[in-house]
C-alpha cells in the first residue's frame, strides 16, 4: 500500500528509536531508520489494542 501522509508518532521519545505512523482506513507503521523496508497495516482495533500495550 502506497501511503503518502507520513508523520512521527507523538509516542515516539526524543532517541533514535523511533516510528512514523499514517492513518487512514489502516493504520501504517513503520522505522523512521529504515523506512524502504515493509510497513505494518493495522485495523482501527489492532492499533488501539497495540496502544494500550505500549502506553501505562
Amino acid at each position: 500500500m502506497q501511503r503518502q501522509h507520513w508523520h512521527k508518532s507523538s509516542y515516539s521519545s526524543g532517541s533514535q528509536n523511533c516510528v512514523e505512523v499514517s492513518e487512514g482506513r489502516t493504520t501504517g507503521v513503520r522505522d523512521t531508520q529504515n523506512r524502504d523496508q515493509a510497513e505494518l497495516n493495522l485495523t482501527a482495533h489492532e492499533w488501539n489494542a497495540l496502544l494500550s500495550v505500549l502506553t501505562p
